[in-house]
């Protein structure tokens, strides 16, 4: 009989505890209560079209768009496993204007703040397309026992001490990363337990897919249009053209392109002049993921994770992959966007 051996989530951040000399296990705490609300939102998206959960809920949320059932679903079962973590101190998601502050006796003390986006790509829900959970984990400013505030949230990306992504597809996968490396856990639906399948995940230097809403082609800035067209160019040497692929959902996109090499971009337009996609919970998380990964994130013209936010909701251009094309990008829209 073969032996198999099995490495779960809560197995590894254990092993991993010891590269954090200033945490004593509140970040493995965590990192599990995260595991386990993924786990919570995955069994109720496999009930989608069986329950009384997918569609509409007749509400909009801060940005004006419409709340989907499983967005509030997933937005309360992130928050009340953070907040039953006890080491979690507060939180900004997408579907409340401002940031919530923990005021329980022990998770006021707690040293993380989270930010979270519960379910991206929710749109997709109602289509069978897969869609995910972006968080992102930071030490707080703010000392332990008072309330957090705004500050907490705002910090630079490259002070992420952990994020991830949860993709809910034919497989369900956690992918995170605590500054030493990226690893990805797939959710074996037989334990309940989320297993190492993917350690150590490298993403190539090049890569031959972009991921890119060209319908939105004629709104885009010069540089892009000529950097798709680029994409879409023949060139035997440099493996082109590339291979155009967008699901319309970032973590799906994302995770696509992080294993197989490629690009996704989602630039500024006539419509988002500032992007659309949010730098906290949105686009920093991916970023830290994708350098971890020995990828690059840019906002066209800088390293995503330099930027310091201004505002919790603020949007951002966003193009993130293999690093060589993202350069190539830049390069695109230097010259053509002076």
């Amino acid at each position: 009989m073969e032996n198999y051996k099995i490495t779960t989530l809560n197995d590894f951040i254990i092993l991993k505890q010891k590269d954090f000399t200033y945490a004593k296990g509140e970040l493995s705490s965590l990192l599990h209560h995260i595991g386990t609300a993924a786990k919570m939102v995955n069994k109720k998206i496999n009930k989608a079209g069986l329950v009384d959960i997918i569609g509409s809920a007749g509400e909009v949320n801060v940005h004006g768009e419409n709340q989907q059932k499983l967005d509030v679903y997933a937005d309360e079962v992130f928050i009340g496993s953070l907040l039953a973590s006890g080491e979690c101190c507060g939180v900004a998601t997408e579907e409340n204007e401002n940031e919530i502050s923990f005021s329980d006796t022990f998770a006021s003390k707690g040293k993380y703040i989270v930010c979270i986006d519960p379910l991206d790509g929710s749109s997709n829900i109602d289509f069978n397309v897969s869609v995910g959970t972006i968080f992102s984990i930071y030490r707080r400013i703010t000392q332990r026992g008072e309330k957090v505030r705004n500050e907490d949230f705002l910090q630079n990306g490259s002070k992420q001490v952990a994020a991830g992504y949860i993709i809910y597809g034919s497989s369900t996968m956690l992918v995170y990363s605590t500054g030493n490396g990226v690893n990805g856990f797939t959710l074996d639906p037989s334990i309940g337990e989320f297993c190492l399948s993917h350690p150590d995940i490298r993403t190539p230097e090049n890569g031959s897919i972009y991921s890119v809403n060209e319908g939105n082609y004629v709104h885009f800035p010069e540089g892009i249009k000529k950097y798709i067209k680029y994409c879409q160019e023949i060139d035997k040497d440099s493996g082109r053209p590339y291979t155009s692929r967008y699901i319309g959902s970032l973590v799906s996109d994302f995770h696509r392109n992080l294993l197989k090499g490629g690009i996704f971009l989602y630039p500024e337009n006539k419509t988002a002049p500032q992007g659309k996609l949010r730098l906290v919970y949105e686009c920093n998380p991916i970023a830290f993921i994708a350098s971890q990964a020995g990828g690059m994130a840019s906002d066209g013209k800088r390293s995503l994770l330099e930027i310091t936010p201004s505002s919790l909701h603020q949007r951002s251009p966003f193009y993130v992959g293999s690093k060589g094309m993202v350069k190539k990008v830049e390069e695109f829209l230097d010259f053509y966007n002076r």
